[in-house]
């Protein structure tokens, strides 16, 4: 998905301790002043000893958070990627089995709560515009960002692209119907009204979750999809790398045309086959989508 995964509040996940004092208005203390050190004495040598083995002991309880070993994960998989560059097989199952291990509740999400949230969105629409859209944003960077979209019944993320880029989408709670295209032909139809480009379905059914997770690619996996929400749902996306204007990643959006709309010299579908294919048109940003950024409160982690 991805499709506005730049939303970014106060350009940081914030959770726990630094999310409650941002609530009172007070600033998060970055790096509170050391206490003075004890007097060294030989109890004391004894005492730091024991409580260096008690931690080695003990694990930190951030390191086995869900949270914190995807985020973990995502920094050990794209730490070399760039544009068009896929993660190895073995980097690509690593992150897909995290993924498919995430549950809401991993994330601070009651899937009771917020379908309720999300229905009550969708019930203040006015008539004829779409339901706003919730983006939960954890972490982005020049390699990769993380962040759950949330759609409210009948919710719609438009048909979108992912430029030269990787990307995983795990659905959390609920049901989602997925069309999904990938480019047939390699630019646009010449002197053809409007300007089109053949594209082949890759996807076009109903998700409900549990499932496992999605998995698309700069050239194949359907690269262009379009996400309708059939009940409150909500989708933990990962991109890698991010959009990026400045570097050419551009969020193209798209009309979609039945194969059998235009007739073009050259460009032949079998009958048979029409429903498999469509021609894609580029257009602008819907002026009726509607994506609110809102602070990450589920498990803290470290970056």
């Amino acid at each position: 998905m991805g499709a506005e995964s730049r939303i970014i509040i106060d350009n940081k996940a914030i959770g726990g301790e630094e999310f409650d004092q941002l609530a009172k208005g007070k600033k998060p203390i970055a790096n509170p002043a050391p206490n003075p050190p004890p007097a060294r004495n030989a109890n004391n040598s004894k005492g730091k000893k024991s409580r260096r083995r008690q931690q080695q002991k003990q694990p930190s309880a951030a390191a086995v958070r869900p949270v914190q070993r995807l985020f973990d994960t995502c920094k050990e998989v794209f730490k070399s990627g760039s544009a068009g560059i896929v993660p190895s097989p073995d980097n690509v199952e690593k992150l897909r089995a995290v993924l498919d291990d995430i549950k809401p509740a991993d994330l601070g999400l009651n899937p009771d709560i917020a379908c309720l949230t999300l229905a009550n969105l969708d019930g203040a629409a006015p008539n004829g515009k779409k339901p706003a859209i919730r983006y939960l944003h954890l972490h982005e960077c020049n390699k990769f960002s993380i962040g759950v979209f949330c759609l409210p019944p009948s919710g719609v993320i438009p048909l979108h692209n992912h430029p030269g880029m990787t990307v995983f989408s795990k659905l959390l709670f609920g049901t989602m119907h997925i069309k999904s295209y990938d480019w047939v032909l390699d630019e646009e139809v010449k002197n053809q009204l409007p300007k089109v480009r053949l594209a082949k379905v890759k996807t076009n059914s109903d998700l409900t979750a549990p499932c496992n997770t999605s998995i698309l690619y700069p050239e194949d996996g359907g690269n262009m999809h379009c996400f309708t929400a059939v009940t409150a749902c909500a989708v933990l996306d990962v991109l890698g790398p991010p959009y990026n204007d400045d570097e050419g990643r551009h969020c193209q959006y798209y009309f979609d045309f039945p194969s059998s709309q235009f007739s073009v010299d050259g460009v032949v579908v079998p009958n048979e086959e029409k429903e498999g294919y469509g021609w894609l048109q580029e257009r602008d940003r819907p002026v009726d989508l509607v994506v609110r950024g809102e602070l990450y409160r589920g498990p803290p982690f470290f970056k």
